[in-house]
């Protein structure tokens, strides 16, 4: 009966947080859809055909995945982000907080919202793809590793910085300073390749090259880093995190007063 429980708790927090995106899906689902629209045909039609090919693949081939994981990477993080702080402004997270749902519920229920968010981007993002180029997929299981364990970091990593946060600036301080530049840098748009053995080196120390390589590898079988490393990474980054957030919610730190 306490496992039934915890499964309706879990599955209600969930639902909810896929209702929330879903009702607004003008603001939620459409932006991101034009965004990458303008970034293929800028940087894939105008620029690629200029660069010319990369990695044995044309500039737009290259750049498919790496956009595919931006999207997902913003999404999932402000997901999360902005709903659980959305809760603590409103002081209704209180209502979980007396209720008896054991910590990983609620972290569980929250990040499984950010997740459906992220995979339904990609798979909008996707769809966008294929009116610029073929998209061939080298392994789905890369793809669909790649894909959860991402979303579920930056779901977990947007938790977290709810919970640090106490104005809604806080919540955008991360994906202005921190996200958007360790994207830009993380081998989107180039390979590491072509820089110099010095950059090389220092680009590893970013971890989103290794979720845009894992991912790019599961649709063209190329990748600049050994994708078993990539995989790694992710999967040791997601339990430091859900330890982080578990202790966080646990202590009440940034919620209780």
């Amino acid at each position: 009966m306490h496992g039934q429980n915890n499964w309706i708790a879990l599955n209600t927090i969930w639902i909810k947080e896929c209702t929330r995106f879903l009702r607004i899906w003008v603001q939620t689902l459409v932006p991101p859809a034009i965004t990458m629209s303008l970034y293929f045909v800028i940087f894939g039609n105008l620029i690629g055909n200029r660069i010319g090919e990369m990695g044995g693949f044309t500039y737009m081939e290259f750049i498919v995945p790496g956009l595919i994981m931006m999207s997902v990477i913003t999404n999932s993080y402000a997901n999360v982000s902005s709903s659980f702080f959305s809760a603590k402004f409103q002081r209704n997270i209180e209502e979980l907080l007396v209720a008896p749902v054991p910590t990983w519920v609620i972290i569980f229920g929250y990040v499984g919202g950010g997740v459906a968010r992220a995979i339904l981007i990609g798979i909008i993002v996707t769809a966008v793809s294929m009116f610029f180029v073929d998209v061939n997929i080298h392994s789905f299981t890369a793809i669909i590793v790649t894909l959860l364990l991402t979303s579920t970091l930056f779901a977990t990593a947007g938790l977290v910085n709810a919970l640090y946060a106490k104005t809604f600036d806080d919540i955008s301080m991360v994906p202005t300073f921190v996200l958007t530049p360790l994207t830009y840098l993380g081998g989107v748009f180039y390979s590491l390749s072509l820089l110099p053995e010095f950059w090389q080196a220092v680009s590893k120390a970013n971890p989103i090259v290794y979720m845009v390589n894992g991912f790019r590898y599961g649709f063209l079988g190329v990748s600049d880093v050994n994708v078993s490393v990539s995989v790694g990474i992710l999967v040791g980054f997601n339990i430091l995190l859900y330890g982080i957030a578990h202790y966080l919610l646990t202590k009440g730190r940034g919620i209780r007063s």
